[in-house]
């Protein structure tokens, strides 16, 4: 313990040099701006800027604070667009867009952004004091998952998943088997076999999943905007108070401390990330909380467990590439090129050989957090008054974002037209009331699952007992098997009580 606080002392002093508050600061809001505009997300907006920090000839570290700044900024401003305009900046965000944009649209804009805000602050907050007492250790738990472990977590994430839409757990898994054949187009890294291509060689390479997120819920809403407007239908959402209430706090307290936990460990798990995040604690939160609660309809609990998740689990990744020099997401893989842009070797050595930037990181991360609540809180009322604009100059605002979005990173005119293609396939399944979250997930978690089952099979030489050979592999079977059977059991327990009574 003496170790760490005398790691954080000197982070700190590094942290509140001028140069680096200010930069500190810059990262935070600017990553709440990126964030917020749909397609852009944290991964986008590092890469963009890392060319930046380096022309500036910033110090490592200052380097490194300024884009940590702007990567745990946009997981925190991903959740406006995702409550406002129910389009989610990025696959961590997905989930807020459940409970989210529901109670935006019950007139509870504000509540909803200030809890999301408070949620996100004790995630990330408790993730940078775990990662500061508990780094090294859980790194090298991390490295200990082997292929098998990871195919036992995304089976996992996929019994959480089919949880989501309480009772219409079918049409959760059939959207889910949507994700992951969308996931499957393209020619197959292995084989080189195309697979669902047509012979169009625009998805030769697949479909980026920013096209899809776009498409699936950006084009959705639009069409639906224009469904509402052809109608007639169209009115002013109102925006309610600006602020979370003590009694909100109380609601959610235990899940936002739970969600924070779980986001932090599964985000130290390389590859992993905000998506398994949210998708896990959401589903675990809707099991515990069971028939008392109104997941899928503004419940707050929904919202603030993939809030605390989310940027959790964007601590949690800073693990294994502070200590091990292995990045947990795609944002820790563009962080971990611009320590090896300044002749930086992250690993087991940088806390001791490099513990300005080591400590200096994780010091500045306690200081952003603070900031991004300062920054956000007072902007709440001005986010939530987007909602005050007439929906017929929504749709269209709605629409040049998801455009310039997808342009301005995947630069393909043919990826203009698919999103409005899986716009209109988003639309139909909305109308056949299919919630859209399973399907981004599916699409998500079936590359996961995908990779680390090859993997695991090539390991044993298509031997498939290696699936439940390890320790780790066996208990998240059993937590699989809990998280189905539990809930349906004490189901069937409850009306046999209401009958005998």
């Amino acid at each position: 313990m003496d170790e760490v606080l005398l790691g954080l002392s000197h982070g700190f002093s590094v942290a509140l040099l001028p140069t680096n508050l200010m930069l500190v600061l810059l990262g935070c809001f600017a990553g709440t701006l990126i964030g917020a505009l749909p397609g852009i997300g944290p991964i986008n907006g590092v890469a963009i800027l890392l060319p930046i920090a380096y022309s500036f000839g910033l110090a490592p570290e200052s380097a490194l604070i300024l884009l940590a700044g702007i990567y745990y900024g946009a997981e925190y401003g991903g959740r406006i667009s995702s409550i406002l305009l129910n389009v989610p900046g990025d696959a961590g965000a997905v989930m807020s867009t459940l409970d989210g944009n529901p109670m935006a649209k019950k007139g509870e804009a504000g509540r909803a952004l200030s809890l999301s805000a408070v949620a996100s602050f004790v995630g990330g907050t408790l993730a940078v004091v775990l990662l500061a007492m508990f780094g090294p250790m859980l790194a090298k738990f991390a490295v200990k998952f082997n292929p098998a472990d990871y195919v036992a977590l995304m089976i996992f994430a996929f019994a959480s998943l089919s949880s989501l839409v309480g009772k219409n757990a079918i049409k959760s898994l059939f959207a889910a088997m949507i994700g992951l054949m969308l996931a499957s187009i393209g020619i197959d890294a292995n084989t080189g076999v195309p697979r669902f291509t047509f012979d169009i060689p625009d998805i030769l390479a697949g479909i980026d999943f920013l096209v899809v997120v776009i498409g699936l819920f950006g084009m959705a809403e639009l069409f639906h905007l224009v469904e509402q407007q052809v109608r007639g239908n169209l009115k002013l959402l109102p925006i309610g108070k600006s602020f979370v209430s003590f009694k909100d706090l109380m609601l959610v307290k235990w899940t936002i401390l739970r969600s924070s936990l779980i986001g932090f460990f599964v985000g130290v798990l390389p590859g992993t990330g905000a998506s398994v995040a949210s998708a896990i604690t959401y589903g675990t939160e809707k099991r515990l909380v069971g028939d008392k609660g109104e997941f899928g309809k503004g419940d707050p609990r929904g919202l603030a467990a993939p809030e605390a998740a989310n940027n959790a689990s964007a601590g949690g990744a800073m693990v294994p590439m502070l200590t091990l020099g292995i990045p947990g997401s795609g944002t820790t893989a563009i962080l971990l090129g611009a320590l090896l842009l300044f002749n930086v070797q992250p690993g087991p050595l940088m806390f001791e050989q490099r513990p300005e930037i080591a400590w200096g990181l994780i010091a500045s991360m306690f200081i952003g957090n603070f900031a991004l609540l300062v920054i956000n809180l007072p902007l709440v009322g001005m986010f939530a008054r987007l909602l005050t604009i007439p929906q017929q100059y929504l749709t269209p605002m709605i629409a040049v974002l998801a455009f310039i979005g997808v342009y301005s990173v995947v630069g393909n005119p043919f990826d203009l037209y698919m999103i409005i293609a899986l716009g209109i396939l988003g639309w139909v399944l909305r109308k056949l009331e299919f919630s859209l979250a399973p399907v981004i997930l599916g699409f998500v978690l079936g590359h996961l699952f995908e990779d680390n089952l090859r993997r695991a099979l090539s390991i044993s030489a298509g031997d498939w007992n290696i699936l439940y050979q390890s320790t780790n592999a066996v208990v998240l079977y059993i937590l699989t098997v809990f998280i189905i059977f539990v809930p349906i059991l004490l189901r069937v327990y409850r009306k046999k009580a209401n009958k005998s009574n």
